[in-house]
């Protein structure tokens, strides 16, 4: 279920950024210029209300698919999740006691008396 969520996550994010990009700055939507052909069907207005609504929708399922599948990977409600993020600790060979190594001191040379 994970895997289909993330792959719906993926393609909503691609139609996101692809309406986003579509947009004028202006708000003017396609850009592609001002002719009334087609009877006026994607008329400057119409464009970005369709495209305002889209992004809206689009943007809608983003945050919700976001939280549904961070949901899903701390664990739900019940809290016995896991962090996908985390690495298990690494298994290390136990440490032979060993003795501390010995310190030699050295006594300071005898003085010699002439």
């Amino acid at each position: 279920m994970t895997t289909a969520l993330l792959i719906l996550h993926f393609c909503v994010t691609i139609a996101l950024i692809g309406v986003v990009l579509i947009q004028r700055s202006e708000g003017g939507g396609l850009g592609i210029g001002n002719s009334q052909g087609m009877g006026a069907f994607m008329s400057g207005r119409g464009t970005a209300n369709l495209l305002t609504r889209t992004t809206a929708v689009l943007a809608g399922l983003f945050m919700l698919l976001s939280l549904l599948l961070a949901m899903l990977y701390k664990g739900g409600v019940t809290g016995a999740g896991h962090d996908i993020l985390a690495q298990p600790p690494a298994e290390t060979a136990p440490v032979a006691a060993s003795a501390p190594p010995a310190v030699q001191t050295q006594a300071p040379p005898a003085a010699s008396k002439p």
